[in-house]
């Protein structure tokens, strides 16, 4: 009989930074390999301080203590591959530092975002994902690891091309859930992977819980009904941010776009990456290069491939012939856009519309508030219009329902006392710790 244990590393008793070996014998796997965001922050700021190599990652605690698993040491490699659920950042920001002999599988929308913003973003030490072996899946493959085979399944989320694991072991059967919703637009992918994992008879599940505190019951619909409502009575400039592989969200703001006969700016890497992502057709990602985008045209561009690249569009401009045509546009723009403001100088009427989560740390509430005196100071009112990528607790009672699992590990959440006692009348709940190896089967 073999051991089977999982050892979280990260994404327990916080949001984010998943990170879990599973073991099974001699078969060893990580589920996810994200950068915790928050704990970073506590050592380091982009871009002023950066790490140059990983003495501080493994002082800090950033990253695990582990041999055989990182490029910057020479052991032979210790784990036999890493699955990926989906492209965000808290699940893959440290797969660059796998050694090249170990295998990344993840989906192949995943591996197409995280290959574009490689090629487009600049290289650092923790991010590099020059000669990874990528083994991407789909829906219903197989994959199968010594002891270990997993099929993945896709789920909803804020971010395309997202799978829940179903995990076979020789001693039972596991289902990770990643992060996922119903209530985006395509609730059908998380009804398949329920549907699909119930049939498989998980008797654990590891399962996120973003919102188990802090649930907004809204959906993506709902999101562009308020959008229309707010841009068919803004007489100006319209300002937003959201998540920039968010496409469920992008294609929302594109068909308010339409129907107001407004154009949408974004950046040049947000449209070289909307136009890799649309080589797949089931994305249905606007066509970026057609007349409803503006791409913004910067001066003193300092790559090479962005003066290369801009020269592919005829539907680019200047920040400042953007400030001419400013009740026609809506700005897609980050934290490191606002000085563009100073230059468009955004007349009376015009709005900015917060399109995210609200900010969960102390340095992002900072940065909130920093936007908030921007904004003040132009006259721009915010709104805040969001339908979260994760699931709502009503929503996860009615999973459980289906699964019937025996036993339940919440992760990816700040309350997991709060999930324990909002569960335990049904389901057997136990709260891993940091660094904890848990006996599954």
């Amino acid at each position: 009989m073999e051991m089977v244990e999982v050892t979280f590393y990260g994404g327990v008793g916080e949001v984010g930074g998943n990170m879990f070996l599973l073991s099974d014998g001699d078969t060893r796997v990580f589920l996810d390999f994200g950068m915790n965001y928050a704990a970073r922050r506590n050592f380091y700021s982009w871009p002023a301080l950066q790490p140059k190599d990983e003495r501080g990652l493994l002082d800090f605690g950033l990253i695990p203590d582990l041999k055989g698993i990182y490029r910057f040491e020479e052991s032979e490699p210790s784990i036999d591959a890493v699955f990926l659920t989906h492209a965000h950042g808290d699940h893959t920001g440290y797969v660059s530092l796998i050694k090249r002999e170990i295998p990344i599988y993840c989906g192949e929308t995943a591996s197409l975002i995280m290959k574009t913003l490689d090629a487009v973003g600049r290289k650092t030490f923790e991010r590099d994902l020059t000669g990874i072996e990528w083994k991407t899946f789909r829906t219903g493959d197989h994959a199968k690891i010594g002891n270990i085979e997993i099929i993945p399944i896709h789920v909803d989320h804020s971010v395309p091309g997202a799978y829940g694991f179903i995990i076979h072991t020789s001693e039972g059967t596991i289902a990770y859930t990643g992060d996922f919703r119903t209530h985006g637009t395509k609730p059908e992918l998380t009804e398949d992977f329920v549907k699909k994992a119930a049939e498989e008879n998980p008797e654990t599940v590891i399962c996120e819980g973003t919102n188990i505190m802090q649930a907004r019951v809204t959906s993506e619909r709902d999101v562009e009904m308020e959008l229309n409502t707010v841009v068919a009575k803004t007489p100006n400039i319209i300002l937003t941010s959201f998540g920039h592989n968010d496409i469920d969200r992008l294609r929302t703001f594109y068909n308010v776009a339409q129907k107001n006969d407004r154009y949408i700016v974004i950046s040049l890497k947000q449209a070289y990456l909307l136009k890799e992502l649309q080589k797949d057709k089931r994305l249905e990602v606007p066509d970026v290069t057609g007349n409803r985008f503006i791409i913004l045209d910067e001066e003193n561009r300092r790559n090479r491939w962005e003066r290369e690249e801009i020269q592919k569009y005829g539907n680019a401009k200047t920040v400042a012939e953007i400030g001419k045509i400013q009740n026609k546009v809506i700005y897609i723009l980050s934290q490191f856009d606002l000085n563009d403001l100073v230059d468009i100088k955004p007349e009376a009427g015009g709005v900015y519309i917060y399109s995210s989560s609200e900010p969960f740390t102390e340095e992002g509430e900072i940065d909130f508030e920093r936007l908030k005196n921007w904004l003040a100071s132009f006259g721009l009112p915010l709104y805040q219009i969001h339908a979260s990528g994760h699931i709502m607790p009503h929503e996860l009672r009615e999973v459980f329902k289906e699964l019937k699992p025996k036993k339940l590990i919440p992760v990816h959440t700040d309350y997991p006392e709060t999930f324990k006692k909002y569960f335990e009348k049904t389901i057997e709940v136990t709260l891993p710790t940091k660094n904890q190896i848990m006996k599954i089967f």
